[in-house]
């Protein structure tokens, strides 16, 4: 580095900066008034997970990175972080830096101000000290100071930095930070230096957009003020997370208007929003700048290559994508698709309007791009947008509309409302493709229309192509015989392009596994498989690794699933540039699904994050299934309101989606009854299970949800158990066994056999409950599948509780014994010197029910002197001389 008096500047733009100082230039007292922790809103949102995620990353010597676009509340979460931690304020620094800042000698100077440094910076000068020694001396003056240095150092609006000697002293702040302080840098931008070292050391953590934008229940806490007093409605809430993505500053500044009792406006249009996306986002651009996020803003997701491909047809390019992320403008890199982006929803709208002249044009360009790279949905998509009819039959006809099934086609379905009418009717293909577009959103009734509309020529000629729809359409339905009846007739009425054959194998897949017929089902997969290789489908050969999956999760095989999805995702991520697939999603989805079967709620919740939030965006109907883990999870937790808040986003979410009430109305009042039960409101759940029974004699499997017939039959059972009618409760048991003919999935075998146990605490008595309970956890603790042991907690804590002392050790029995809040101490019947036997069990659990010597002879059909010398043998055993003695004792040890 330069020494302080060296007039060389590193950079011709800083050689003024890089000077040195001058008697006067800096005062020491101005400059102390910015080095001041900044205040936060009292009513601003507490957010105790992300609190306790940066006080984890304030070790010492450790770093912490908040990077994020302007308004996503960095510098609020970490001072919310602060007053939640035990560090005193005195000890917390804060820096709030500016472009001034990049003169070496006023951001020292601004250090030993922080730091409480006497006044060295002239003397180091004087002395022809270079930036980088005085740097030196100030950090060993800190650490002699011992306990009066402070604990956290917090550099804010880094960005500003641009100096390159400036952040070479910043760099070596970072790297040589003294023990027991921990440094903060805040950015609108990525770090201008290396850190990879830092993370090798343990030392370095970053918290970006993920970590800091609001998620949807924050959003609403955020609102709930406003919501409670009905400023505004919880609909108006969903649809601001949907549109903000949980952009806090825009929330923030449209909370205010909601309060001031204004007359509402979209939040995209309401004034000081508007000013912030104009001035604080975007008021560093130039115009040319500003164009191209203009023309960046057109398109759903984009490259720098698709972008310059554009770039003949827009007025200027002052900006990339990639540049854009640079910048710290509110880009998001989508995960595992290379350098592809995509704008925040708020700002894309925003931006949109009004249109930029050429806009057909370059959306016909955009489709042809696509076109190029058989990416069929994109393709037809932006021939739409473009207006184009004779581009829109053309791909319809040339492209294969079974590649739709593993692809994006939420944009597809957006743009059917202003799809002229006469433009389908003049292509049978297109009619098709709309069809399986209306098919994949579970909007069957449309897609049948549409099928149904065609002449009698075009659906002969379109036979085999109709057949595999058709089959496809009753899968998604849940009639799984029809469907299967119909996959084999599409694979027998002729010839079939590779696709048809791979949709239609994956339909015969999803229905055999259906029905129990796995190793079928398996080869049907297999062969799907191999044609989504064959053809280069990679979204295709996404979606057969799921169904692999989902077969090997209908047989219990819990962890070789997770084996399966996980290679499946890794495969996947490989692709350094790829559109957005269905079958990713559903891959994440099923292994957060396998995660929460084996107890693993806080790895499911984080993966529910990111896969939630992309089915939400590519209008997958496996939003749906995300939904009902989130539901699964509250419940289990005890936040049963919550659970409920997410059933209505649920139902709200698929009635907006215009989804078939048959494909998710059973879901969510069936997981209504279960939230009821846990709550003991046996009423309300039975009105829950009774319109529940059409879909219960129907036996419809739903694809989503292949247990949801037998898990509907459970439900009866505790039902029926919750108002003591324990001989019905048995019959709908054997019912279940007698429907499935032998083959049960294993989720619903676990909920029968558990349930059994608790039944036949009260039909033989403990001993056989015992039995029955053990043989289900042996079963259960192969695969670590817990999740039936959450769902039914509250059936089976007293069977559990006389049951817990008799079960091995090992992990399964551990997370039994948390998640019934047992211990080994306090169910000792193992540790008696001689146990009680089979039939001094049954003559015990008489006496405690008050019965007479007399009377437990006459019930157990034995003589009154064997009753007598199994009462003698039992106080024996126990240790006690009394009946009430006994009794108590037995209770002590789980015996009743």
């Amino acid at each position: 580095m330069k020494p302080l008096n060296d007039g060389c500047a590193a950079n011709d733009e800083f050689q003024s900066a890089n000077g040195g100082l001058q008697r006067g230039e800096l005062v020491r007292d101005l400059l102390s008034q910015r080095v001041q922790v900044p205040r936060i809103p009292s009513d601003a949102l507490k957010r105790p997970r992300l609190d306790q995620k940066i006080a984890d990353a304030l070790s010492s010597r450790g770093v912490l990175f908040l990077e994020a676009p302007c308004g996503y509340g960095k510098s609020h979460s970490l001072v919310s972080a602060l007053d939640a931690s035990d560090v005193p304020e005195e000890q917390v620094r804060w820096i709030s830096l500016n472009a001034q800042d990049n003169a070496p000698s006023r951001f020292l100077t601004l250090l030993s101000i922080a730091l409480n440094l006497p006044e060295t910076l002239e003397q180091g000068a004087q002395g022809g000290a270079s930036f980088s020694d005085l740097l030196s001396l100030m950090l060993m003056a800190m650490a002699r100071s011992g306990g009066q240095q402070p604990k956290v150092l917090v550099l804010d609006n880094l960005q500003n930095l641009t100096n390159p000697a400036v952040v070479d002293v910043l760099q070596q702040l970072v790297c040589d930070c003294p023990s027991g302080c921990s440094v903060v840098l805040i950015s609108r931008k990525a770090l201008p230096f290396e850190t990879h070292s830092l993370e090798l050391d343990n030392r370095f953590t970053r918290i970006g957009v993920d970590a800091l934008e609001f998620s949807r229940s924050e959003t609403f806490d955020f609102f709930r003020s406003a919501t409670e007093s009905s400023q505004i409605t919880s609909v108006a809430v969903d649809s601001l997370y949907d549109r903000t993505e949980g952009w806090a500053t825009p929330l923030a500044l449209y909370r205010r208007e909601v309060f001031r009792n204004l007359e509402r406006k979209p939040i995209q249009e309401t004034p000081c929003v508007e000013r912030f996306l104009k001035e604080s986002v975007l008021g560093q651009l130039t115009p040319g700048q500003i164009r191209s996020m203009r023309g960046i803003a057109e398109l759903e997701l984009c490259s720098d290559e698709l972008f310059l491909a554009l770039a003949p047809l827009l007025p200027e390019v002052g900006l990339l994508p990639s540049q854009a992320l640079e910048k710290g403008l509110p880009l998001r890199s989508m995960p595992g698709r290379g350098r592809w982006y995509r704008l925040n929803p708020l700002l894309q709208e925003w931006l949109q309007s009004p249109a930029m002249a050429g806009y057909a044009e370059r959306m016909l360009r955009a489709s042809r791009w696509f076109g190029a790279r058989d990416q069929f949905p994109e393709a037809l998509k932006y021939a739409l947008l473009a207006g184009d009819a004779d581009e829109v039959i053309q791909i319809a006809s040339e492209g294969s509309e079974a590649l739709l099934l593993g692809q994006d086609t939420a944009s597809l379905l957006r743009l059917r409302k202003s799809l002229p009418a006469q433009l389908l009717e003049r292509s049978v293909r297109l009619k098709i493709v709309y069809s399986w577009v209306h098919a994949i959103g579970g909007q069957f009734r449309q897609a049948r229309a549409l099928i149904e509309g065609l002449s009698a020529e075009d659906a002969e000629s379109q036979a085999a192509r109709i057949a595999a729809l058709r089959a496809f359409i009753l899968r998604g339905e849940g009639s799984v015989g029809p469907a299967l009846a119909m996959a084999d007739r599409a694979m027998a009425g002729g010839e079939m392009s590779p696709q048809g054959q791979l949709v239609t194998q994956m339909v015969r897949s999803s229905a055999l596994c259906a029905l129990g017929r796995f190793q079928e089902a398996r080869e049907a997969n297999r062969i799907a498989s191999k044609l989504a290789r064959e053809a280069g489908d990679s979204g295709s050969e996404a979606l057969a690794v799921y169904a692999h999956a989902r077969i090997e999760l209908g047989k219990g095989a819990l962890k070789h699933a997770e084996q399966l999805l996980r290679t499946g995702l890794d495969t996947t991520m490989q692709e350094l540039a790829r559109p957005a697939r269905i079958g990713e999603t559903r891959l994440q989805l099923n292994l957060a699904l396998v995660l929460w079967h084996q107890g693993r709620e806080a790895e499911a919740d984080r993966l529910l994050v990111t896969c939630g939030r992309h089915a939400e965006q590519t209008r997958d109907l496996g939003l749906l299934l995300a939904m009902t883990i989130r539901v699964l999870m509250c419940r289990a937790q005890g936040r049963v309101e919550d659970a409920f808040v997410w059933i209505g986003r649920a139902e709200r979410t698929m009635h907006a989606w215009q989804v078939d009430e048959s494909l998710f109305l059973p879901v969510l009042e069936a997981l209504k009854a279960n939230c009821w039960l846990s709550q003991n409101q046996i009423d309300s759940a039975e009105q829950a299970v009774q319109k529940l029974a059409p879909y219960r004699e129907a036996g419809c499997v739903p694809e989503l949800f292949p247990m949801m017939p037998g898990l509907l039959d459970c439900l009866q059972v505790r039902v029926d158990m919750a108002k003591g009618d324990l001989i019905r409760a048995r019959k709908i048991l054997q019912g279940i066994r007698d429907r499935y003919e032998g083959v049960i999935p294993r989720g619903v075998e676990l909920h029968m056999r558990l349930l059994e146990s608790v039944i036949l605490l009260d039909e033989k008595g403990t001993t056989a409950a015992q039995k029955a309970l053990q043989a289900a956890v042996a079963e259960a603790a192969r695969e670590h599948f817990i999740s039936p042991f959450v769902e039914l907690r509250s059936e089976l804590q007293e069977v559990m509780e006389k049951t817990f002392g008799l079960l091995p050790e090992g992990p399964f029995k551990s997370a039994l014994g948390g998640l019934f809040e047992l211990q080994e101490a306090t169910l000792g019947a193992e540790s008696l010197p001689e146990p009680i036997s089979e039939r001094e069990q049954g003559v015990l659990e008489l006496i405690a029910k008050g019965l007479s010597n007399q009377e437990i002879a006459d019930k157990l059909h034995i003589s009154l002197h064997t009753v007598k010398t199994h009462a003698r043998r039992i106080n024996a055993k126990l240790e006690v001389k009394s009946r009430t003695q006994a009794i108590v004792k037995a209770r002590e040890l789980g015996l009743l």
